[in-house]
């Protein structure tokens, strides 16, 4: 088991303590094994629970992965919508975008691997959902690249396909990070500010 398995400050707000339990045991087996080959007795399971208790606070296993990707993604759109919002230029903007963004992507890889790549499982109206959420993280980047071309500090052609390339490049930190590779979270969060500036044409 990782690091991440240990650290619960994401699901902080779920109580009580035997829901939130259930909830990071989900999130280690749908990332481990995938949302459609787990079962709610694996779940149970790690969570050192019956099957019938895991009912009690969650009706299905696709609710489970529905309050999961709903808490990654509003944390998603905090961490881009501060950065959007925040002061000094966009270059300073985006570079703190992605730096933050791919942060949490490797220090909750293990999440973020859910969050982001188990989507198509989720029911009909929870899919509409989320994928309403992605959206707003995508305009999020989209106008501080926007701001970048109107101020002449970026140099892009297509603003939307250049976006969606940023937030691709961050996401995919979850699906390679390893705690004992070579680079720390934070320096792959530097190292990939720097490449979404030069993505957007500027070098600084």
């Amino acid at each position: 088991m990782d690091a991440e398995a240990g650290r619960t400050e994401e699901w902080a707000d779920v109580t009580p303590d035997a829901a939130r339990r259930l909830l990071t045991a989900a999130v280690q087996a749908f990332a481990e094994r995938g949302y459609h080959a787990t079962t709610t007795r694996d779940i149970a399971g790690r969570a050192g629970m019956s099957p019938a208790a895991l009912y009690i606070h969650y009706r299905t296993k696709e609710e489970l992965l529905y309050r999961i990707s709903g808490v990654g993604h509003r944390l998603a759109l905090d961490i881009l919508g501060r950065a959007r919002d925040g002061g000094g230029s966009a270059a300073e903007r985006l570079a703190d975008a992605v730096r933050t963004f791919v942060r949490w992507h490797a220090e909750h890889h293990t999440t973020a691997r859910v969050v982001q790549y188990e989507l198509g499982a989720l029911a009909e109206e929870h899919h509409a959902e989320i994928v309403g959420m992605r959206r707003e993280t995508d305009a999020a980047v989209r106008a501080i690249v926007e701001d970048g071309v109107a101020a002449g500090e970026f140099d892009v052609v297509d603003v939307a396909g250049t976006s969606l390339a940023v937030l691709s490049l961050c996401v995919d930190v979850a699906r390679w990070f390893r705690e004992d590779g070579k680079r720390s979270p934070g320096e792959v969060g530097e190292l990939y500010a720097g490449l979404a500036l030069r993505m957007v044409g500027c070098g600084g």
